[in-house]
């Protein structure tokens, strides 16, 4: 009788990349599949994030605060500072600055995810998903919805709404089409054409860019945690065995410790871009 294998470095990894989805996409492009792991994690990190803010508005003193409620207060100093900065209308920025800081905790709680074990949540899942009565060998979970490029396009999009707002609501339906028409080339009627192309090409490009570029990070961040864990995996009673398991705590140690920079620097970079994409569309050209 041949003996039970695990999953071979391919399959480990392929595995975790894989969504809980509804069904198998049936093209390259499906809008119909839905990825349940990204879609839960999503929610209840925003609602967390919510939570958090609301724990600190709701514990503020004009004394000396704590610890948790001085954070806070930095941390929307920090984003009202580069509000004032950027978007210089200041009704516009009691919606603006509440929903750059909103985008800066809730990404910085979604790349958060990143830091767990990589093996924590799916093996959890895979337990309930075996006492369910299903093949637990199956059972798929991605805790990391930054990871998940439907999310951060989906967020980017969501950016491109609001400046499609900003526009439409600072210079008027008319005066945003006549720019649409006449910028940057000029208002040459000869120029109309190649005006409009540059500006649907600009709002492109800033909306695929913004999506990507977290998704990218975050993406390859999640595929180094798994090669570190397959460092991990691969150890024995042998000289072998043994380095890996040491390279593994420690290239696994120092890999966190680094990415905490990175997950606090993607969320502060999707902020940033969203008050300038948005101070953008504040200017006339």
């Amino acid at each position: 009788m041949a003996a039970e294998h695990g999953p071979t470095a391919g399959e480990y990894i392929v595995h975790h990349l894989t969504h809980l989805q509804n069904h198998k996409p049936k093209a390259v492009v499906d809008f119909t599949v839905f990825n349940y792991d990204s879609i839960f994690w999503s929610i209840t990190l925003g609602v967390l994030g919510c939570w958090l803010l609301w724990l600190a508005a709701r514990k503020a003193t004009s004394g000396v605060p704590g610890r948790f409620q001085a954070a806070v207060e930095v941390m929307v100093d920090m984003v009202d500072s580069q509000a004032k900065g950027i978007v210089h209308n200041a009704q516009s920025r009691k919606l603006v600055a509440p929903l750059a800081l909103t985008v800066f905790v809730w990404i910085f709680v979604l790349n958060a995810m990143d830091l767990l074990p990589v093996d924590l949540l799916p093996l959890i899942f895979e337990k309930i998903y075996g006492a369910a009565g299903h093949d637990p060998h199956h059972a798929y979970m991605r805790s990391v919805p930054t990871a998940d490029l439907s999310v951060t396009m989906g967020l980017s999009l969501a950016v491109l709404l609001v400046c499609l707002f900003y526009n439409v609501k600072i210079k008027g339906i008319g005066g945003w089409v006549h720019e649409l028409f006449t910028a940057p080339f000029g208002s040459h009627p000869a120029l109309w054409p190649f005006n409009f192309l540059m500006q649907i090409i600009e709002f492109v490009a800033k909306t695929v860019s913004h999506g990507m570029r977290l998704f990218g990070n975050m993406y390859a961040g999640e595929l180094i945690f798994l090669l570190i864990a397959l460092m991990g995996g691969a150890w024995s009673l042998s000289a072998t065995g043994i380095a890996l398991a040491i390279g593994h705590i420690i290239a696994g140690s120092a890999w966190a410790i680094f990415h905490i920079l990175i997950i606090t620097l993607q969320a502060f970079v999707f902020m940033m871009l969203t008050l300038v994409y948005i101070g953008q569309a504040h200017d006339a050209h």
